[in-house]
């Protein structure tokens, strides 16, 4: 077993007191399971939850001179896939929440134990790699845990699709929990008092970081004992190499068990099978997974049929070992390699005036990047004419610039000898017919990319041309970063696939 927990467990002497018990306690009383088989069944912690739960809610001791303030600003969980990493984000959400739960320190008692109070006016953020996923996840989650209580307990939330508010005892709103993701701006001059950011490993393009960093430095927006405000990530084991927040995480959490940072703020719990654990027998597998899994392995997931999920011919043993023995292996699940992609960069001038070159369009309107990118024929070369990507501080109205677009395809269209353009209808159909109006539809072709057959084909092709270099690209940061983000899926193909949904 590998297991790294920062900081490591102190002597008795040591130990800070906690809200720990009194958390376990409300949450037992209260709260329900989400989504699935236990779905409205009173909540039971388990004993290594109860124990992760007691040091996440350690508070300085009365002769400290931050007495009672939270011990920890950052906690992160890293675990296997199957251990309820999102409930538990949507638990602590509607705890950090409810105005009668002990999550905060107001003082000690007799016994020099904390005393817990609610917070005053909880705003509480949870984060994933995209709205619809916040949405989805653990958003819903909490959404449903609250609707499945007990309605005494429940009245304290106005429940909606976008929105989840926190209500006194007159009915008036006294808090909120959002669903956010990826527009920093939106959340800026937030007083965060707990922020949830869930599956931290997808976490990788700058703007979605940007908006947990900026998360983060809204805790300390409050003074006192509601100043004590946290974020809590929870993550699978990340992909080396890159750069998401549960990277980042990760590498800072080693750099403070080393000693070369000190971060008296931090807990950071990730447990994983050991990297050089045999995997070539049944009983070897099942071994790493048990290792993983830890005590959670009662409950989270069919470890026999794991084990045979290991032996099967297509199964992807990167992505395996990295969600299921939480290890970190650079490019699980990942369709190109960034080394192989990198490798074929080349800087080359865009061909001359009059040159045959191939278009290809691909886009959103408003939450997603839009990008028109050229190959060169004669020289094989890929080189970005523009993406447009949605801004750091968008307002939540905006969109795509039409205007850009159409005119950068003018251009290309003028500048070049445009054999063909490929584009993905959806969102852009309009544009598609006045395209082929103008340039002519024996150039401009709808080129449906929800099609598993085609799609498969061109993507094998494009991966093989890669790997031998085939084919060369300007090197634009942002188209690499789409491309690297791309992953892989196992399909089962019909013959009525091949048409456009």
């Amino acid at each position: 077993m590998s297991v790294l927990m920062v900081p490591e467990n102190e002597s008795a002497q040591s130990r800070f007191p906690t809200l720990g018990p009194q958390v376990c306690d409300f949450i037992e009383e209260y709260l329900v399971y989400g989504p699935g088989v236990l779905k409205g069944d009173p909540y039971k912690i388990d004993p290594w939850l109860r124990a992760l739960l007691y040091r996440i809610y350690e508070v300085f001791p009365q002769n400290h001179p931050l007495a009672g303030r939270r011990r920890f600003k950052l906690v992160c969980l890293s675990l296997k896939k199957g251990s309820s990493k999102t409930e538990i984000q949507a638990i602590l959400a509607i705890t950090e929440a409810h105005p009668e739960a002990p999550v905060r320190c107001d003082g000690f008692d007799a016994d020099g134990e904390p005393v817990g109070v609610g917070v005053s006016y909880p705003f509480i953020p949870m984060f994933a790699f995209s709205q619809e996923q916040s949405e989805e996840l653990g958003f819903s989650v909490a959404r449903t845990i609250i609707e499945e209580s007990d309605p005494e307990f429940s009245r304290r939330f106005d429940v909606g699709m976008e929105r989840i508010f926190v209500m006194d005892e007159s009915g008036r709103e006294n808090g909120k929990i959002i669903p956010v993701g990826n527009s920093p701006a939106a959340r800026d001059g937030a007083r965060t008092t707990f922020a949830a950011v869930d599956e931290t490993h997808h976490l990788v393009l700058p703007r979605v970081k940007k908006a947990v960093m900026i998360s983060r430095q809204n805790l300390f927006k409050r003074a006192g004992i509601y100043g004590s405000g946290w974020q809590f990530e929870t993550t699978t084991s990340f992909s080396p190499g890159e750069g998401s927040v549960a990277e980042d995480t990760a590498n800072y959490a080693a750099q403070v068990a080393a000693g070369t940072v000190a971060d008296p703020g931090l807990f950071y719990f990730h447990r994983q099978a050991d990297d050089d654990m045999p995997l070539d027998t049944p009983e070897q597998v099942k071994a790493a997974l048990l290792e993983a899994a830890g005590p959670t392995a009662l409950w989270s997931s069919d470890i026999d049929g794991l084990v045979s999920h290991w032996f099967e011919p297509n199964v992807d043993r990167a992505w395996y070992r990295r969600v299921w023995l939480n290890q970190p292996i650079a490019g699980a699940g990942r369709a190109f390699s960034r080394a192989e992609w990198d490798a074929c960069q080349e800087s080359l001038e865009p061909p001359d005036k009059g040159e045959l070159i191939v278009l290809g369009f691909d886009g959103a309107r408003k939450r997603d990047a839009t990008a028109l990118v050229a190959v060169d024929v004669e020289r094989n070369h890929i080189f970005t004419l523009d993406i447009w990507e949605r801004p750091e501080y968008a307002e939540d109205d905006w969109e795509v610039p039409a205007d850009e677009v159409d005119a950068m395809v003018e251009m290309a269209f003028e500048t070049w000898d445009v054999w063909r353009m490929y584009a993905d209808p959806p969102f852009w159909q309009d544009k598609l017919d006045q395209w082929a109006g103008e340039y002519g539809d024996k150039k401009v072709f709808s080129w449906w990319t929800n099609r598993p057959r085609p799609m498969a084909y061109a993507l094998r092709n494009f991966k093989e041309a890669m790997n031998t270099q085939a084919y060369t690209h300007d090197g634009n940061t942002h188209l690499g970063q789409h491309v690297f983000n791309s992953m892989r899926q196992l399909l089962t193909i019909t013959d009525d696939e091949d048409r456009p949904c």
